[in-house]
């Protein structure tokens, strides 16, 4: 009766180590997927001080011309995929007061 008891033990306690590293490992790779992408910020200054000197030299923006711009977006859409478009959209909007077609 005792060896029963101090065996169950030892399954449960083995047991419950394999969960903890199999978590510990998705935990790991789950990271390791989310480092490996590009965090972008908005860099809010960056985007006036571009905004505000294409407004001084009265640059027209250019239409959008790449692949993530949907309908019913806005800027902050385009920053998950590039800064220079988030910026770029930014820019676009202040000039004409709309985002993209």
């Amino acid at each position: 009766m005792f060896y029963t008891l101090v065996i169950s033990s030892f399954s449960f306690a083995h047991q419950e180590n394999s969960e903890e590293d199999a978590l510990a490992l998705m935990q790991d790779q789950l990271n390791q997927e989310v480092m490996s992408k590009p965090f972008l910020a908005e860099k809010p200054k960056e985007v006036d001080a571009y905004v505000k000197d294409m407004m001084a030299k009265k640059v027209t923006p250019p239409e959008y011309s790449g692949t993530y711009w949907r309908p019913g977006y806005t800027c902050r859409n385009l920053l998950r995929h590039s800064w220079t478009q988030y910026r770029n959209c930014r820019y676009y909007h202040r000039y004409h007061g709309r985002y993209y077609y």
